[in-house]
């Protein structure tokens, strides 16, 4: 009896660490995406001043270890001051108003083949009717294992 516990034991450990030498090929991703907006067709730049009713090319650098696999675009109000906690620099502020037309653009976009740089191009419009002032720009991406990272940069809308 005790020799056939002993034998279940050893074909069990035996079985573990067979099961567990698999894994030692998978790579355990451990760091996040990197978003960079300091190169020099980066767009828009911290204090970036943008034009009602203009196009531009929003531009970001995103890499990563293992893969970059999305990116989000959201620019949002800032008419009420508030800050996130990643944003670089400080730009002046016109006082806080209440929004009335605000613009709102918030997109995902999947990237092909999930390469491990990727360069962020997108063409966003500004529309014509809507409330010149403070806004705040986050860019956002995520990897091929879930890591994400975002930035965010104070941009001014005007007439």
């Amino acid at each position: 009896m005790k020799l056939e516990i002993l034998k279940r034991i050893i074909l069990l450990s035996i079985f573990i660490m067979a099961a567990s030498c698999d894994k030692e090929d998978e790579q355990i991703d451990t760091e996040k995406p990197v978003l960079n907006l300091s190169y020099d067709n980066a767009f828009p730049k911290s204090c970036a001043v943008l034009k009602r009713g203009n196009t531009y090319i929003f531009r970001a650098l995103a890499t990563d270890n293992i893969g970059v696999a999305s990116y989000s675009i959201d620019i949002h109000h800032n008419f009420d001051q508030h800050t996130h906690d990643d944003q670089p620099g400080v730009c002046p502020l016109d006082p806080k108003k209440t929004a009335v037309k605000p613009m709102i653009y918030m997109q995902n976009f999947a990237v092909p083949d999930a390469g491990t740089s990727y360069e962020i191009y997108r063409e966003i419009s500004i529309p014509q009717d809507i409330d010149p002032g403070d806004y705040h720009c986050q860019i956002s991406t995520i990897d091929k294992t879930g890591w994400q990272s975002r930035t965010s940069v104070d941009i001014k809308i005007i007439e």
